[in-house]
């Protein structure tokens, strides 16, 4: 593939680019959200629309995080189920995430549809493709325990049929979950800051949280660019968890994913490639996960592309070598952005919502979190209002970490050069 030029910026950033509001910061607020993604809008839009008075603080850009840098994928839960994160949890307890994991889905999908969002979105399906013969088997048992579990519709797709879903060699049949959804990230982020405005809230870039104490019934908030008194603090960091919130941080583990973005396609290979446009990911550990642009023009392609991080002219090699591999007939296009952005894994495979010394927060999408960590943003604001009529599966105390975490996720390199050598050697075996 032609690598010749392109640019380090998400594709999204074309048209939607991150935002500066560099005005001063007030003295005080009833409530300080630390985070400008989906989780902390979508609580400072709700927290504003009842009258609270909310202050949203970035230590960048707004909207220059992992939110704008996703694959804007939107799912109900599958990825609980796909990954593993499910396994070994008591019937019950996994019946309680999966529906609000469902109830995340229509979440999104009315608040778009209600607030009249231009976020892009369609509702498209995802292909989970077997990267081996032998994976083939294992989805189709998870796409019957997702439709006994959820009552999501999911169709099987032998090898022999996969050619109506793309036209690739590379895989060995799947599943498609028709209850599943695409949209812009940039154009999803700059909605959710328009609505958070219009419901009363006011936000701040480039204003880098310091330190959070608790003082009797407050907060002090201390920032790059000056000090916020607040009632309530929700920290919805995810993947940029830092210094300022010890105890959070050594909860969440920050790992780099990558993406690819090609030049526009002929219409007629992207019908070939990608007919139905839908969403697709593999079975592989370090899995590939791709997608056509919201305009159907052009092929999006993510994964992790070394055991190691690099930047992101390094990856944009790697990963057209592997959008190869995948697609040989999209060899003689361009790549025109390469870019990367940090998601948060727990120790669990589950997100958390919760309080940690009077601090509120939802963190942990584990890389799935376009409706779920909107819902959980939504959640945490209900139940600072004292407004939720239940509580939400993903609120527990129990938030595991390991004692030998604190800071740096020292680890990563070498779970995932484990990932690798396993993928690696089913494709030998297969």
């Amino acid at each position: 593939m032609d690598l010749s030029n392109f640019t380090t910026d998400p594709y999204w950033w074309d048209a939607a680019p991150p935002e500066d509001a560099l005005e001063p910061l007030p003295a005080r607020a009833d409530v300080v959200v630390v985070g400008s993604g989906y989780s902390g809008l979508s609580a400072a839009a709700e927290l504003a629309r009842n009258g609270t008075d909310v202050v949203v603080v970035d230590a960048e850009a707004l909207g220059a995080g992992a939110s704008t840098r996703s694959g804007g994928m939107v799912s109900s839960g599958q990825k609980m189920v796909m990954t593993g994160a499910v396994r070994g949890k008591a019937r019950e307890r996994v019946s309680e995430l999966l529906a609000d994991s469902v109830d995340s889905f229509q979440h999104i999908e009315n608040l778009i549809a209600q607030e009249k969002l231009d976020a892009g979105y369609q509702k498209c399906g995802r292909y989970f493709a077997a990267y081996v013969p032998k994976h083939y088997e294992r989805l189709r048992r998870q796409g019957e325990l997702l439709q006994e579990m959820t009552g999501v519709t999911v169709h099987n797709v032998p090898r022999r049929e996969q050619h109506g879903i793309t036209q690739t060699d590379f895989y060995h049949g799947g599943i498609v979950v028709d209850d599943y959804g695409g949209l812009h990230p940039g154009m999803y982020a700059r909605a959710l800051r328009d609505l958070a405005r219009r419901c009363g809230a006011r936000l701040f870039s480039h204003a880098p949280v310091r330190a959070i104490r608790r003082e009797g019934a407050q907060f002090t908030v201390t920032t790059g660019r000056g000090t916020i008194l607040a009632r309530e603090v929700i920290v919805a960091t995810n993947g940029y968890t830092g210094a300022a919130t010890p105890e959070l941080r050594k909860r969440v583990i920050p790992v780099y994913s990558y993406q690819i973005a090609t030049e526009p396609l002929p219409p007629e290979l992207m019908a070939r490639i990608n007919p139905g446009r839908r969403m697709i990911s593999d079975s592989q550990r370090e899995l590939y996960y791709t997608r056509p642009s919201p305009d159907g023009t052009r092929v999006l392609f993510g994964s992790r592309p070394s055991f190691y991080d690099m930047n992101e002219q390094a990856a944009g090699r790697n990963l057209a070598a592997k959008l190869e591999q995948v697609w040989p007939q999209l060899s003689k296009f361009r790549i025109t952005h390469s870019w990367r952005g940090k998601v948060a894994m727990t120790f669990d495979k589950v997100a958390h919502m919760g309080e940690e010394q009077g601090i509120h927060f939802a963190v942990g999408c584990n890389g799935n979190g376009v409706a779920l960590m909107t819902y959980l943003g939504h959640q945490t604001a209900l139940k600072l209002l004292g407004t939720a009529n239940r509580p939400c599966a993903f609120d527990r105390t129990d938030f595991p970490t390991e004692p030998y975490y604190s800071k740096r996720p020292w680890f990563v390199p070498i779970v995932s050069a484990w990932y690798h050598l396993r993928d690696g050697i089913d494709r030998t075996l297969s």
